[in-house]
Protein backbone atom coordinates (compact mmCIF):
# COMPACT_ATOMS: atom_id res chain seq x y z
CA UNK A 1 0.00 0.00 0.00
CA UNK A 2 1.55 3.33 -0.48
CA UNK A 3 0.46 6.41 0.42
CA UNK A 4 -0.73 9.33 -1.92
CA UNK A 5 1.44 12.35 -1.88
CA UNK A 6 -0.15 15.47 -0.75
CA UNK A 7 0.26 18.30 -3.14
CA UNK A 8 -0.02 21.98 -2.27
CA UNK A 9 -0.69 25.10 -4.36
CA UNK A 10 1.46 27.63 -3.61
CA UNK A 11 -1.21 29.77 -1.50
CA UNK A 12 -2.05 26.59 0.81
CA UNK A 13 1.44 26.40 1.26
CA UNK A 14 1.89 30.42 2.25
CA UNK A 15 -1.28 29.78 4.72
CA UNK A 16 0.47 26.13 6.02
CA UNK A 17 4.29 27.87 7.19
CA UNK A 18 2.36 30.77 8.17
CA UNK A 19 0.78 28.91 10.66
CA UNK A 20 4.10 27.02 11.59
CA UNK A 21 5.94 30.09 11.41
CA UNK A 22 3.20 31.57 14.23
CA UNK A 23 2.56 28.83 16.33
CA UNK A 24 6.47 28.99 17.45
CA UNK A 25 9.48 31.15 16.12
CA UNK A 26 11.59 29.22 13.89
CA UNK A 27 15.02 29.51 12.06
CA UNK A 28 15.41 29.82 8.46
CA UNK A 29 16.61 25.89 7.99
CA UNK A 30 13.67 24.65 10.20
CA UNK A 31 11.72 26.30 7.25
CA UNK A 32 12.95 25.33 4.12
CA UNK A 33 12.84 21.44 5.56
CA UNK A 34 9.46 21.41 5.97
CA UNK A 35 9.25 23.17 2.40
CA UNK A 36 11.20 20.49 1.42
CA UNK A 37 8.85 17.83 2.82
CA UNK A 38 6.41 19.96 1.19
CA UNK A 39 7.56 18.87 -2.56
CA UNK A 40 7.50 22.10 -4.37
CA UNK A 41 9.40 23.36 -6.87
CA UNK A 42 12.33 25.99 -5.90
CA UNK A 43 10.65 29.20 -7.28
CA UNK A 44 7.58 28.42 -5.13
CA UNK A 45 9.99 28.15 -2.06
CA UNK A 46 11.55 30.91 -2.41
CA UNK A 47 8.15 32.62 -3.05
CA UNK A 48 7.08 31.49 0.52
CA UNK A 49 10.37 32.68 2.74
CA UNK A 50 9.98 35.88 0.83
CA UNK A 51 6.44 36.40 2.02
CA UNK A 52 6.99 34.66 5.65
CA UNK A 53 9.79 37.50 5.62
CA UNK A 54 8.03 40.21 4.59
CA UNK A 55 4.96 39.49 6.94
CA UNK A 56 7.40 39.19 9.93
CA UNK A 57 6.46 35.21 10.26
CA UNK A 58 10.22 34.70 9.58
CA UNK A 59 12.84 36.48 11.54
CA UNK A 60 16.05 34.92 12.57
CA UNK A 61 17.13 37.89 15.32
CA UNK A 62 13.78 37.07 17.19
CA UNK A 63 14.22 33.23 16.59
CA UNK A 64 18.21 33.52 18.03
CA UNK A 65 16.75 35.61 21.24
CA UNK A 66 13.94 33.82 21.87
CA UNK A 67 15.79 30.67 21.39
CA UNK A 68 18.68 31.54 23.72
CA UNK A 69 16.44 33.24 26.64
CA UNK A 70 14.45 29.74 26.61
CA UNK A 71 17.20 27.50 26.76
CA UNK A 72 19.15 30.02 29.64
CA UNK A 73 16.24 29.90 31.46
CA UNK A 74 14.33 26.75 31.42
CA UNK A 75 17.07 24.41 30.59
CA UNK A 76 19.89 25.98 32.22
CA UNK A 77 22.42 25.76 28.81
CA UNK A 78 26.06 27.88 29.18
CA UNK A 79 26.60 29.76 26.19
CA UNK A 80 28.86 27.48 24.95
CA UNK A 81 25.75 24.81 24.56
CA UNK A 82 23.54 27.77 23.32
CA UNK A 83 26.11 28.74 20.87
CA UNK A 84 26.96 25.43 19.05
CA UNK A 85 22.92 24.74 18.84
CA UNK A 86 22.55 27.98 16.85
CA UNK A 87 25.62 27.26 14.40
CA UNK A 88 24.18 23.79 14.43
CA UNK A 89 20.74 25.51 12.34
CA UNK A 90 22.78 28.17 10.90
CA UNK A 91 21.98 31.10 12.58
CA UNK A 92 24.31 34.19 11.61
CA UNK A 93 26.93 35.19 13.97
CA UNK A 94 25.56 38.60 14.52
CA UNK A 95 22.65 37.20 15.48
CA UNK A 96 23.98 34.84 17.54
CA UNK A 97 25.82 37.78 19.70
CA UNK A 98 22.51 39.77 19.74
CA UNK A 99 20.97 36.59 21.41
CA UNK A 100 23.40 36.51 24.03
CA UNK A 101 23.08 39.68 25.20
CA UNK A 102 19.29 38.38 26.39
CA UNK A 103 20.87 37.80 29.89
CA UNK A 104 23.03 40.20 31.60
CA UNK A 105 26.76 38.53 32.83
CA UNK A 106 25.18 38.47 37.03
CA UNK A 107 21.99 36.25 35.32
CA UNK A 108 24.25 34.05 33.66
CA UNK A 109 26.94 33.59 37.33
CA UNK A 110 23.97 33.49 39.35
CA UNK A 111 22.34 30.56 37.01
CA UNK A 112 25.54 28.60 37.30
CA UNK A 113 26.06 29.18 41.17
CA UNK A 114 22.44 27.54 41.56
CA UNK A 115 23.25 24.78 38.93
CA UNK A 116 26.28 23.32 40.47
CA UNK A 117 25.48 23.66 44.23
CA UNK A 118 21.87 21.91 43.40
CA UNK A 119 24.07 19.48 41.83
CA UNK A 120 27.04 19.29 43.78
CA UNK A 121 24.45 17.90 46.75
CA UNK A 122 22.95 15.50 44.69
CA UNK A 123 26.11 13.55 43.66
CA UNK A 124 26.81 10.70 46.18
CA UNK A 125 30.36 9.52 45.27
CA UNK A 126 32.53 10.03 48.83
CA UNK A 127 36.02 9.94 46.49
CA UNK A 128 36.48 14.57 45.81
CA UNK A 129 37.95 13.53 42.58
CA UNK A 130 35.71 11.40 41.35
CA UNK A 131 32.91 14.00 42.58
CA UNK A 132 34.12 16.80 41.20
CA UNK A 133 34.81 15.13 37.71
CA UNK A 134 30.94 13.89 37.97
CA UNK A 135 29.86 17.72 38.71
CA UNK A 136 33.06 19.15 35.96
CA UNK A 137 31.34 17.02 32.91
CA UNK A 138 27.97 17.62 34.02
CA UNK A 139 28.58 21.87 33.90
CA UNK A 140 30.72 21.21 30.81
CA UNK A 141 27.91 18.87 28.98
CA UNK A 142 25.51 21.79 30.14
CA UNK A 143 28.04 24.54 28.04
CA UNK A 144 29.07 26.10 30.82
CA UNK A 145 32.50 27.87 29.87
CA UNK A 146 35.29 25.51 31.34
CA UNK A 147 37.49 28.38 33.46
CA UNK A 148 34.07 29.31 35.35
CA UNK A 149 33.15 25.28 35.90
CA UNK A 150 36.96 24.95 37.24
CA UNK A 151 36.61 27.87 39.52
CA UNK A 152 33.47 26.60 40.97
CA UNK A 153 34.43 23.49 41.33
CA UNK A 154 37.39 24.68 44.05
CA UNK A 155 34.84 26.98 45.76
CA UNK A 156 32.31 24.31 46.48
CA UNK A 157 34.68 20.85 46.13
CA UNK A 158 37.71 22.01 48.18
Amino acid sequence: MMKKKITYTVNEAKKRMARYCSYQDRCHQEVENKLKEMSLITEANELIIMYLLEHDFLNEERFAKSFARGKFRIKNWGKQRIIRELKFRNVSDFNIKTALMEFTTEEYLNSLNRLAIKKAQNITEVNIYKKRKKLADYLLYRGWESDLVYSKLRELIP
